[in-house]
């Protein structure tokens, strides 16, 4: 009797793709749970481990291949950062730690007024290693979450304080393209360096008060979530239509706010201050290279680089922002080989040289961590 012929499965689309990778930056809690099995496996107790190791070791091989002109375009332009003055380089460096102190900021509020230290240092180490590890995004993570819990902070106070900074940081990068569309249709170009940080300012300005009121009140949100719902589905038309949007962002605001708690607002402008200053790097690098373009279409450059990052097909997504960044800058006015120079030197200080402030992390950490565990086998 023959057989009917098994249907093939559903390619998956782009759309999938980025609806998938969406879904996984936000669950926190599912990527502590890969990160920490990543983190738990020896490879001499398996293979899984040493061809999971291999798998990625080949993509990033690849991927780096594909975007190999744009990386050495990058990097060749390294002896060329000596057109940025000392004092534009000293104010670079002072926005990335400012960028930083942001982010310490964030999640201490969000993990109840943790200490101060354990913080930094878990956010250093945990940063520096998904930087550099193949997928490793969940493995920072991971490694932020056992340095935590280390030094005697409770595992559920990490781990939701971790899930709401990770959502809190990740929906304000999300919503920068949609304000950035008002400086756009506002037209002109800002020549100078002043003006265009006050226009980025407005933005961001904007920006905290929407998410004010989002986060203090049902009935917008919900109105928004059917929104996206109802842009997305006629998007995409032969996908699976959403139908809970609306309610799943009220429902992750609900975690944020109560894991925060009374100081949503202070941890918001944190959030907002991480990436306004991040995107202030960007700006000093193209004012220092003597060009200022429009900031509504470098605003949306950034934004590009941002979520580039988080492919993980390239530790931090190495090579596919060089490209990404350059070539939107370009598209946004600045040229070709300014584009190349800024986006070379705002990586420099956003990627490369945060690497090593991992070993600072880890060295933080030894001390507290010590302590706890004394504490844990002396209570007495």
């Amino acid at each position: 009797m023959r057989q009917d012929p098994q249907p093939e499965p559903p390619r998956r689309r782009v759309g999938d793709r980025l609806e998938e990778a969406i879904e996984h930056h936000a669950d926190i809690e599912a990527g502590l749970a890969r990160g920490e099995q990543e983190l738990e496996r020896e490879p001499a107790k398996g293979g899984g481990s040493v061809r999971r190791t291999v798998f990625w070791l080949i993509v990033s091989a690849v991927s780096l291949y594909l975007v190999a002109p744009s990386l050495v375009a990058a990097f060749g332009s390294w002896h060329r950062i000596q057109r940025l003055s000392p004092a534009w380089l000293v104010a670079m460096a002072l926005l990335q730690l400012a960028t930083l102190v942001c982010l310490w900021i964030v999640q201490r509020l969000s993990m109840q007024g943790a200490r101060w230290q354990p913080v930094i240092a878990s956010q250093l180490a945990g940063n520096a290693l998904a930087k550099i590890a193949p997928g490793g995004g969940a493995m920072g993570s991971a490694l932020q979450y056992r340095m935590l819990v280390e030094t005697g902070m409770p595992r559920r106070n990490a781990v939701s304080g971790l899930t709401a900074s990770n959502l809190l940081l990740f929906g304000v990068v999300l919503a920068l393209p949609v304000l950035a569309i008002p400086a756009i249709l506002r037209g002109g170009v800002e020549r100078d360096l002043l003006n265009a940080a006050v226009a980025a300012l407005a933005v961001f300005v904007l920006l905290f008060v929407a998410g004010v009121v989002l986060l203090s009140s049902d009935r917008p949100l919900l109105w928004l979530g059917r929104q996206l719902q109802r842009a997305r589905n006629r998007l995409r038309r032969g996908a699976e239509p959403l139908t809970r949007l609306p309610d799943r962002l009220v429902r992750e605001r609900d975690r944020i706010v109560d894991t925060i708690g009374p100081r949503w607002k202070r941890a918001l402008a944190a959030a907002l201050g991480r990436w306004a200053f991040d995107f202030g790097c960007l700006l000093a690098a193209l004012r220092a290279l003597g060009s200022v373009p429009r900031p509504g279409l470098v605003l949306l450059a950034f934004c590009a680089a941002q979520v580039l990052a988080q492919i993980p097909l390239t530790p931090g997504g190495v090579g596919f922002v060089e490209a990404g960044l350059s070539a939107t800058l370009t598209l946004a006015g600045v040229p070709a080989g300014t584009a190349v120079v800024a986006t070379f030197a705002y990586r420099l200080f956003a990627y490369w040289l945060q690497l090593p402030l991992g070993l600072l992390g880890l060295a933080l950490q030894r001390a507290p961590a010590a302590t706890a565990r004394r504490e844990r086998m002396d209570p007495g």
